[in-house]
This record gives C-alpha cells, structure tokens and sequence, in this order.
C-alpha cells in the first residue's frame, strides 16, 4: 500500500500480521522525522491510535499540535521526568478504559541520520502497567530522516518512505524490560538506511 507525497517522495506501508480490530495495542516506533506521524495516523486509524510526544509539537505545527491537544493524546516534558510518569499513568488509564492503542517513539527523540538509538524503558513500562492485556507492536520507519535532513529547506526529494508493522507480541505474564528489549531489537535490525 503506498501513497504520493510531495517533491516526489512517497510512503508505503508493510504488515507482516494482520491485527484484528479490538485489542489494546501499543505501537512501539523508531522516530526519523515529522513525516513519520501523518502515515502513523492513517495506516494504524482503524486501531484508535493515540501518541504520545514531546510536549514542543503541542503547538506550532498545523493540524500536529491540534490533533496532540485535544485527541486524549499524551504530551510529555522530558525535562520533568516525574510529572512526565504522572502524565502517562493518567494516559494510559485512559488507554485502558477506553480501549485505545498507542503509538510511541520509543527512542525519545529524532535520529536525523537513521542512525538508531536505544529505546527508553520507564516511559513504556509505565503504559504496561496500566494497560496489562495490550500487545505491543513494533513499528519500522525508514528513509524519512532523508526528507529533512536539513532542516525546512531544502527538503530531500524522491525519498520512499517505508513503514513495517512487524508481528504482535503480548506483553501479559511477560517481563516487561524482555518484551522492551525484543521490540527494540526487531526495529533497529529493520533499518536499511543511515548516513554512517
């Protein structure tokens, strides 16, 4: 499945399991740039995504920032780590009550090169505490760090951008840093392209 996007770069997207409608699923995401999000939303849509971020895209950033205030996402401030806990517990409650399923960049930040990084642990061990049935799912992005390499300008051209949904894992009776760990190494071993 693949879709046009501007200056000739285009995205596609990969499921390598179907996933039926009705679990609570956590999408656990590499992070390349904004254009990641846009075929995140509409790809996993029938799921009820909700995402967490950086508090900074809660505003600035049209129909982005929108969508993070007033969509039950959860902006976080990194800078505050409790207060960032206290906001994905409430989060993800509300994931749970309302069967929702999340998308988090698991990295805590852009990689600019496509170079990987580690993914972060307490932020996801909280969600799992909270939504004990979910199923995480990991999620490859590549080639859109090749987009804005730059910054806003100028921007790459003829980039295909490419998402894999790769299969489920279900997180319940698991050791939560285990399931981590897993998803990271499925990700990261899924990245094709870098500029090391």
């Amino acid at each position: 499945m693949g879709t046009q996007l501007v200056l000739f770069n285009r995205f596609s997207v990969s499921f390598k399991e179907e996933l039926p409608v009705g679990p609570s699923y956590i999408f656990v995401s590499n992070h390349q740039s904004m254009f990641d999000i846009p075929p995140l939303i509409y790809f996993l849509r029938r799921y009820y995504p909700k995402f967490v971020a950086k508090k900074e895209l809660a505003k600035g950033i049209p129909s982005i920032s929108l969508n993070l205030r007033i969509g039950e996402n959860c902006a976080i401030d990194r800078k505050n780590p409790k207060e960032a806990i206290v906001a994905l517990s409430s989060f993800a409650k509300n994931v749970e009550e309302k069967h929702r399923s999340v998308v988090i960049f698991a990295e805590g930040t852009r990689s600019r090169t496509g170079v990987p990084k580690p993914f972060q642990v307490r932020g996801l061990q909280t969600i799992f505490k909270h939504v004990p049935d979910a199923v995480v799912v990991p999620v490859t992005v590549n080639n859109s760090w090749k987009v804005d390499r730059y910054g806003k300008f100028p921007y790459g051209m003829g980039n295909h951008i490419s998402l894999t949904i790769h299969e489920p894992m279900p997180i319940a009776g698991k050791d939560p840093v285990d399931i981590i760990q897993a998803a990271q190494s499925v990700v990261h071993n899924s990245i094709t392209s870098t500029a090391v």
